[in-house]
């Protein structure tokens, strides 16, 4: 059964992976770095046919500050958008951003 076509649909056989084309990096904010919280944020985002990030939703987060700074960040990447059957798709994807304290 094929998705309505305003409808994301999740990776599965077929499908080609949406390929980054541009990636913002996240602005460490000041408390998180004062407080050396570091580690993965991970978020489910739709990428949309032109290849634009939309609703992110994080799944494992750190902190409210790192959280919204991925959600920042990775609203403003841009992808080569996923295919199937040789046209582009609106697709649920995973992403992941590292916060390290250097």
């Amino acid at each position: 059964m094929a998705p309505a076509d305003d409808e994301p649909i999740h990776f599965r056989a077929g499908i080609t992976r949406p390929e980054i084309l541009e990636r913002v990096d996240p602005r460490y904010p000041e408390l998180d770095r004062r407080a050396r919280s570091q580690g993965v944020v991970v978020v489910e985002a739709v990428i949309d046919e032109q290849g634009r990030v939309r609703n992110v939703t994080i799944l494992r987060g750190l902190s409210r500050g790192l959280d919204q700074a991925t959600i920042d960040a990775v609203s403003r990447w841009r992808f080569k958008p996923a295919t199937l059957d040789g046209r582009p798709v609106k697709i649920y994807y995973s992403l992941t951003v590292n916060f390290k304290v250097q």
